[in-house]
This record gives C-alpha cells, structure tokens and sequence, in this order.
C-alpha cells in the first residue's frame, strides 16, 4: 500500500507505547487499524520493525531511524498545515504586495502594518508588467499600479490621481522652473525607461501628442537607476510624481501641454475574498478618501 503519513504515525506511536492496543488509544483508532498499518509497512517493503521483548514491543535499530525521519515529516506536515490555514487570517496570516513605485504603495503596507501587527507582509517591486503578471498569476495577493482598467477579473480600489514629472539635476539650466514644454525638454539629453514601464507609456503618449519622437540618450530598467543618472548629471529623466519621497539632487518640473496624470489603484482577483485582503482594500478605501473618489 502506498506509503501514508498515518502509517507513519501510527508506526512511531507504536515505538514509542510498546504495543498497538496503547498506540490506538493515543491516536483514537482501532487496535486493528494500527496493527493493520504497522504489518502492511512490513509486508510491502520486506522489512521488520518491532520484536518483541516481555511483551512489549521493541522498535529495531532500522525502525528507530524510520521513526527519526518520520517525526520530521510529521512536524513538517503539522506546520504546512498551519501556513495553509493561518493564510488569509490576520492573526499570524500572510498578505504579498507587488507594487510599481514606492510610493503610495508603501505608505499603505506601513498603515496596514500599523492596523495589523501581527500579519507577516512580503512586498515585491517591479515592472508594470512584472506586477500585472504577478497578480494574475497568484504569485502576490495585491497588486499597486497605475491605470489600471476596469475589469471583471479584477477588485479595484483607486488610491490617488499621480502624474509624471521631469527630473533634472540640481545646476540644470532647467532647474528651479516649475514647468516646461516638449520644446524645452528636446535639446537635452533624456533618460528614458524600458518599454513596458508605465512611466514610459506616459512619455511617449506625452512626446507623441506633440507630434515628436525623442531618441533616449539612455534607457535604463529601474526607477532607481533613472535617479541616480540624473542626480549624476547624466541628463533629464521621467518619473511618477507621488514614486517616492527622495526630493534630494533632483528638481522636479511639470509637463506643460500634455495629459500626464493617471490614478493609482490598488487590485486583487475579484473571487478572492480573505481577511487579509478584505482589511487591506478597508485601510486603501481610508486612505483614499481625501484624494480620489472610490471606483
């Protein structure tokens, strides 16, 4: 017969008892049942594990290692089963976040975490394609993204409306303006993200609704790495305006003449409903009063 985690511990309960009647009223079964456990553990793999000594019976050195390897299976299964249980609970419950900027996305995690000490959080950052993949995939319980649709597939709570920016470094020409326009943008060197950032779809929507396509002086993947170049002096770069709350070696400008703003939203899969989630869309629908209106 296959080998089960009942005859396992029915084996090791036997070991420890020294008899089947003691093991089946430790484990509630039957004197039968353990009995049947530990003999067909004998018979399918040719092996003996017990003699018997005055009447008890004694697990053979072969059998005690098997009892060793079995408390470990056991222990493993006892707390696999926790984790399936407590997931989704906000007590000792698991909630994952994927998210594209820091920022709201993090101010969030810190309320919920505030609300919900006790809920183990695990935050991923990436892409909007990462993210998007990462939801529908189940790979994280919430996502962060801007724009994104309204969809069946999808529970959806706006947090806020944020727009991109240019940033320049401080002794730019262009700094200190609060402003400006494709036009002043285009003689200097810009950093552009890869495709599929959605900072990126914002650019280019804004440079093409002027009738121009920039060629990037520099592509870089990450958020990060467009502050760092700029904050080097390397040129101009793009980013969400609400993406962070670092304001050092970098001045921010509006976009004139061009729609750049969108609305940051949180989503899950709509048949998904556990406490975790159902607390994190609460504090999100809190939290977004005072800027957008709840979709």
């Amino acid at each position: 017969m296959p080998l089960s985690l009942t005859a396992l511990q029915a084996l090791r309960t036997v070991a420890e008892t020294g008899s089947f009647s003691a093991a089946a009223r430790q484990l509630g079964l039957t004197q039968p049942g353990v009995s049947h456990h530990v003999r067909g553990l004998e018979r399918d793999y040719a092996i003996r594990l017990f003699t018997r000594t005055n009447g008890k019976l004694v697990a053979t050195p072969f059998c005690e290692r098997i009892c060793d390897v079995a408390d470990h299976l056991l222990q493993e299964h006892v707390g696999l089963e926790r984790m399936l249980r407590n997931h989704g609970t906000l007590g000792r419950g698991e909630l994952s976040v994927g998210m594209g900027n820091a920022m709201p996305g993090m101010s969030l995690v810190a309320a919920f975490n505030r609300n919900h000490p006790e809920t183990n959080l695990k935050v991923i950052t990436g892409s909007y394609q990462k993210i998007m993949r990462a939801v529908l995939d189940h790979s994280v319980d919430v996502g962060i993204l801007p724009d994104i649709p309204r969809d069946p597939r999808f529970r959806r709570q706006v947090l806020l409306s944020n727009r991109v920016v240019a940033i320049v470094p401080i002794d730019h020409p262009l700094s200190g303006q609060r402003r400006a326009t494709a036009a002043q943008l285009l003689p200097h060197r810009l950093i552009f993200r890869s495709a599929g950032s959605s900072t990126q779809k914002v650019v280019d929507r804004y440079f093409g609704s002027r009738g121009v396509e920039p060629k990037p002086f520099l592509t870089l993947d990450t958020r990060d790495g467009v502050f760092e170049a700029v904050a080097n002096g390397m040129g101009i770069g793009f980013v969400w305006k609400n993406s962070t709350s670092r304001a050092e070696d970098v001045w921010q400008i509006d976009l004139a003449d061009g729609v750049t703003t969108s609305k940051e939203v949180a989503f899950a899969h709509a048949d998904r409903s556990t406490q975790t989630l159902d607390a994190f869309f609460s504090i999100a629908a809190q939290s977004s009063a005072g800027n957008v209106s709840s979709h």
